[in-house]
């Protein structure tokens, strides 16, 4: 049944308000805060009553365990439908894997693969990952149920959706079902046609890390190269500031006293910065914003671009040049603080803890806490300063990232490495083996250092798009794309051609 505006909208509002800006949640924050801010603007384009046709929401009934046979427990899984352009029921369906947030029905509507369907007459099926959004087993988040959250659970359920939603919707057994997902959700899009590939046609993995690493370094080293992109407004000058900025934060943090207690009210803090690790949560805060500001340069929502950003960076008030990059770097708190509608800068590793701790399902609807346990358990991820080049400061470093899966989740710095390592091992890394995939990613998006960003035969294809940040190719087209984002567009268009048009003639597609 259809879901109303006000009914979807409510999940994602909680994004805004709730939570601490830590490191890794603030970039979380500001992908969901740019998710809905999209999603809005699809909704408000799909109202109109000559041309009101909202999406279909479902729920499948999946094993909570599908690895364990005599385990009845189930949970329900939250699916979107868009039959819009389904020209025929042998026709192409497009299923868009959800990742480590909430899926909206903004998923099947608008943007990639919804604006790819028409062309192809194709089915557009949204699946939410299991334990995010309203996707929630019954039992909330405890460690012992979170032993069933994890990538490979995630792939185990889009091939039942798969199977299930293929008879339920009486899609022909000639379909073929081709795999779509952005970031994370975008590895699982590569995974399930790399494991699956009887059952899932293609893949087109956007922005997709599908090497697990434990310090993920290289993203700063990213993020320092794109500041001096002059192609998104980024300049030396502007990297050479974000150190100053930096430089300036931290002689403050040492001083103490009263040098201390002015930038805790210039930064509109919530909390004092009396303890060594809060001050290293506002480090990795303010880290988090610039790298922000890059991953998701340009974007509808996105708070700062870099252009914006190193605007304030450079701008000279006064007579005095030596302050102007930390005051411009204040300026991008508050302007990222006001878009999150946040009334203060949050980083007190206290209430990190607290946060992350939650087991009910209903406060942890944003997801921190599944994501951390993934991270533990999976894919590390964890964004590090501590080189001489890293235009930041060097703190916090690995051991206080790490730190949180012992003291949340009970988990050691050994079982963490041996996790990373067995996640390359059983999905391939950089080198996956499968067919089928066309993996598209920015040039000056921190994450595709860990994708694939070349082709590795003529049935792995890569797209690296000039200027282009975090996931933007999934994002709905707007009149300000540039010519390299159009033009990667309709590579992507182009890939589906190549495959879809031998598979209306081949026999081999997979059934249900």
């Amino acid at each position: 049944m259809a879901m109303g505006p006000a009914l979807w909208l409510g999940p994602l509002l909680l994004v805004s308000f709730w939570g601490s800006t830590a490191p890794a949640s603030l970039l979380r924050r500001l992908g969901e805060h740019i998710q809905r801010v999209q999603e809005n603007s699809i909704l408000s384009l799909n109202l109109a009553p000559e041309t009101a046709t909202l999406p279909k929401e479902g729920w499948l009934e999946q094993p909570l365990d599908p690895f364990n046979a005599s385990d009845r427990r189930s949970f329900l899984q939250r699916y979107w439908i868009n039959d819009r352009h389904w020209a025929s029921q042998d026709g192409p369906v497009f299923l868009h894997l959800g990742g480590e947030g909430s899926l909206g029905p903004g998923s099947v509507m608008r943007g990639h693969p919804a604006a790819l369907a028409p062309a192809f007459g194709a089915l557009v099926i949204g699946l939410e990952h299991r334990f995010y959004g309203l996707s929630i087993p019954a039992g909330g988040l405890s460690v012992a149920q979170l032993r069933f959250l994890s990538s490979r659970h995630a792939l185990a359920d889009a091939v039942s959706a798969r199977l299930a939603l293929s008879r339920l919707l009486n899609v022909s057994a000639s379909s073929p079902w081709i795999c779509f997902g952005g970031s994370y959700a975008g590895s699982l899009a590569a995974w399930a046609r790399l494991k699956f590939p009887h059952l899932l046609f293609a893949a087109v993995a956007s922005s997709a890390p599908v090497r697990a690493v434990l310090d993920f370094s290289a993203y700063n080293e990213v993020v320092s190269r794109s500041l001096t992109s002059t192609a998104i407004g980024g300049s030396p000058e502007c990297r050479a500031a974000v150190s100053t900025a930096f430089a300036e934060v931290g002689r403050r943090l040492r001083a103490g006293g009263a040098a201390r207690t002015a930038l805790r009210a210039q930064l509109g803090a919530c909390a004092s910065l009396g303890r060594v690790e809060d001050r290293e949560e506002l480090l990795g805060a303010l880290q988090a914003l610039v790298g922000g500001a890059v991953q998701y340069d340009g974007q509808a929502g996105a708070p700062l671009s870099v252009r914006q950003l190193c605007g304030l960076l450079l701008e000279r008030q006064g007579n005095s040049s030596l302050l102007a990059p930390y005051r411009g770097l204040l300026r991008a708190v508050q302007v990222v603080l006001h878009s999150l509608g946040q009334r203060c800068l949050s980083f007190s590793r206290a209430e990190t803890l607290t946060q992350l701790r939650v087991t009910e399902p209903e406060l942890s609807r944003v997801g921190d806490r599944q994501w951390l346990y993934q991270t533990c358990t999976e894919f590390g991820f964890y964004v590090t300063c501590e080189d001489p080049r890293c235009p930041f400061s060097q703190l916090p470093a690995l051991p206080s990232q790490l730190e949180l899966c012992e003291k949340v989740f009970g988990l050691s710095t050994s079982s963490i490495v041996q996790a990373v390592a067995q996640t390359n091992s059983y999905y391939g890394g950089q080198t996956p083996g499968a067919t089928q995939v066309l993996f598209v990613n920015g040039d000056t998006d921190p994450w595709q250092v860990l994708s694939i960003t070349q082709a590795l035969g003529p049935s792995v294809s890569a797209l690296l798009i000039s200027g282009a940040s975090h996931c933007s190719d999934m994002a709905p087209e707007r009149p300000s794309d540039s010519p390299s984002l159009r033009q990667g567009r309709q590579s992507i268009f182009q890939q589906l051609q190549s495959w879809l048009g031998p598979a209306k003639r081949s026999p081999l597609r997979g059934g249900p």
